[in-house]
């Protein structure tokens, strides 16, 4: 057999936070590492912050790396620019169909005690009459088979929803693009994890980057991150399925952290002492190496800080997703 081909992609992430007011100080809770697995490998990761601040590297409950800093000094603007290199290669092709009874064998490996973070409600995953009618209204229902079941439910989202920027928040409850129609990519990533937890498949939440390159069914935005569904089956095992794009995750796929739901894997959370209201602006690049690195326009997202003493920080509208 052929060894596959690797990728090689090189990220650049910008978060510039703005506050109206200067601020005494500020913690910030970063996931922006590349996870490093078999079918992506990091070749390196930079971080640098302004004001200049020591931050200090761990692992959190899922495995993935983070980064906590402080700064303990008046500032009116933070920036945090993470870059990095990384080769990744498509996982081996799946079956048309899995073999014997798949959902005995699943729920023989899906044993609640060991997957009960993936199986159970989380914050912004969970069930609900909304989640069952829009079901029952569009015919989503578990199939005979786990994996076709799992790919026919992507191709009904991605018919079923409008893919809309700013038609929601990092904090808005699933039932906004339920009611609506209209989302972003945590959206419809929520909406495919609480179906899975529903059949009794093990289900988590990925955020990365995705590169793109004019793929049948890609709407992601350039310059932005982005996050889909991640589903464990028997003989497969982590199995990613984007349903923003309606296909299973490949080379293009940057996979950097994975959770319960988009709260334990947002990229930026932090805290501030004073500072008033908090804008965050955006810039995100994904290139193959070799091609030509153009200046991305920076997005508006929500800053996802807390403010502690002074005025809350400005409503979420739209995400760093």
């Amino acid at each position: 057999m052929n060894a596959p081909v690797r990728r090689h992609f090189e990220v650049e992430h910008l978060s510039v936070f703005r506050y109206s007011e200067p601020v005494r100080g500020s913690v910030m809770l970063l996931r922006l590492h590349p996870r490093d697995e078999e079918n992506q490998r990091l070749l390196e990761f930079r971080l640098d912050i302004a004001p200049a601040a020591e931050a200090a590297a761990m692992r959190d409950a899922f495995g993935n790396v983070c980064h906590l800093f402080n700064v303990h000094r008046e500032h009116r603007e933070t920036s945090v620019r993470s870059r990095a290199r990384v080769d990744s290669a498509d996982a081996p092709p799946l079956p048309r169909r899995m073999e014997g009874d798949a959902w005995a064998e699943l729920s023989r490996l899906a044993a609640p005690v060991r997957y009960w973070e993936y199986l159970s409600a989380s914050r912004f995953a969970r069930p609900g009459p909304l989640l069952d009618a829009f079901a029952a209204s569009h015919g989503i229902a578990r199939g005979p088979d786990p994996l076709e079941t799992l790919l026919e439910t992507a191709h009904a989202l991605r018919a079923a929803f409008h893919y809309m920027p700013g038609s929601t928040a990092v904090d808005s409850p699933m039932e906004r693009i339920l009611e609506t129609r209209r989302g972003v990519c945590q959206d419809y990533t929520h909406v495919m994890i609480a179906l899975g937890r529903a059949w009794g498949i093990p289900s988590r939440y990925v955020s990365g980057y995705l590169h793109l390159e004019g793929a049948a069914g890609e709407q992601t935005p350039e310059g932005a991150s982005h996050s889909w569904a991640e589903f464990l089956l028997p003989d497969i095992g982590w199995l990613g399925i984007d349903p923003t794009n309606d296909c299973v995750a490949d080379h293009r796929h940057v996979r950097v952290a994975v959770g319960r739901d988009y709260a334990d894997a947002a990229p930026t959370r932090g805290t501030l002492f004073g500072g008033g209201e908090a804008d965050l602006e955006v810039r995100v690049k994904v290139v193959e190496s070799g091609e030509p690195a153009t200046p991305g326009e920076g997005r508006p997202e929500a800053a996802n800080m807390v403010s502690m003493g002074l005025a809350s920080s400005a409503p979420d509208r739209g995400g760093d997703q």
